[in-house]
C-alpha cells in the first residue's frame, strides 16, 4: 500500500488504489492543499469521505447521487443531501422528506442529518467532494468527477443488486456507467423545489427499492432518519 491513499475505509481504500496513485488524484490533492491557504472549503477536510467511511464498498445496498456539497457554513459533513446535526433542513431535503412521509407513511424528520441511512448501507455520494464557501460548483472540473466515476463504476463491477436512485438530469447522465443487467436504476426528477412537481413527488423510489432488496435476500433499509420504522 502507498501513502496516497486519504483516510478512507480499508475496502474503498483497497478497491480504489489505482485512482489514489492516478496523476489527476495528485493534481486534485495540490489543488485542494493550495486552495485552502486562502479559501474556505466544505466540507472540513476529516469530513470529505464521510460517505465512504460510513458506507464501506462491502456494505452498499443503495447508491443516491448527488452533484455538490452545500456550500453554506456548516451545512455540508460528507454525504449527499444531508447536513450536520444543528442546521435547518434544505429544500431539496424537505422534498425527499414529503415523499418518504406519502411512500412509507414515515413521520416528516425535524433533523437533516442522514448518517443513519450510510450506516444502513446507502452510499450518499456526491459527484464533487468539496466546494469553495458561497461558490456552488467551484470545485468542479478539478478531478473529482474522474474519482467518483470511477467509485460509481467500482460498485457496478464488484458489487451486485444494488440500487442506484438517479434523481435529476446530472444523475441520470451517470447511467451509462452501472452495468444494469446486475443492477437496478431508478430515475425520478430531482428533488429541487425547482422539479419536484415533475416526477419526484410521487415516485416512490423508497418502497420501491425495499422491494428489489426484499425480493433479492439483501434486507430493507430503515428509512427512517430518526428511529425505527
Amino acid at each position: 500500500m502507498t501513502d496516497n491513499a486519504p483516510d478512507i475505509e480499508e475496502s474503498w481504500k483497497l478497491a480504489l488504489q489505482e485512482e489514489f496513485d492516478a496523476d489527476y488524484f495528485r493534481s486534485l490533492k495540490d489543488f485542494l492543499h493550495e486552495e485552502v491557504k486562502t479559501q474556505r472549503v466544505f466540507p472540513p477536510g476529516k469530513q470529505i469521505f464521510s460517505a465512504f467511511n460510513l458506507t464501506p464498498l462491502t456494505a452498499v445496498r443503495v447508491v443516491i447521487l448527488g452533484q455538490d456539497p452545500y456550500h453554506g457554513v456548516g451545512q455540508a459533513h460528507g454525504l449527499a443531501f444531508s447536513v450536520a446535526d444543528g442546521v435547518a433542513v434544505p429544500p431539496s431535503l424537505k422534498n425527499i422528506y414529503k415523499e418518504l412521509h406519502d411512500d412509507l407513511g414515515i413521520t416528516i424528520p425535524q433533523k437533516g442529518n442522514l448518517e443513519k441511512w450510510a450506516r444502513e448501507g446507502v452510499l450518499l455520494l456526491n459527484a464533487t467532494l468539496t466546494v469553495r464557501a458561497g461558490q456552488p460548483g467551484s470545485h468542479q472540473g478539478h478531478g473529482w468527477e474522474i474519482f467518483t466515476d470511477q467509485v460509481i463504476r467500482t460498485i457496478s463491477n464488484l458489487r451486485a443488486g444494488v440500487v442506484f436512485l438517479l434523481w435529476g438530469r446530472f444523475a441520470q447522465d451517470k447511467a451509462f456507467l452501472i452495468d444494469t443487467s446486475k443492477h437496478y436504476v431508478l430515475k425520478a426528477a430531482h428533488p429541487s423545489p425547482f422539479s419536484a412537481h415533475r416526477g419526484f413527488l410521487g415516485c416512490k423510489h423508497f418502497s420501491k427499492t425495499n422491494e428489489i432488496l426484499r425480493r433479492n435476500g439483501m434486507g430493507e433499509i430503515d428509512w427512517n432518519p430518526e428511529g425505527g420504522m
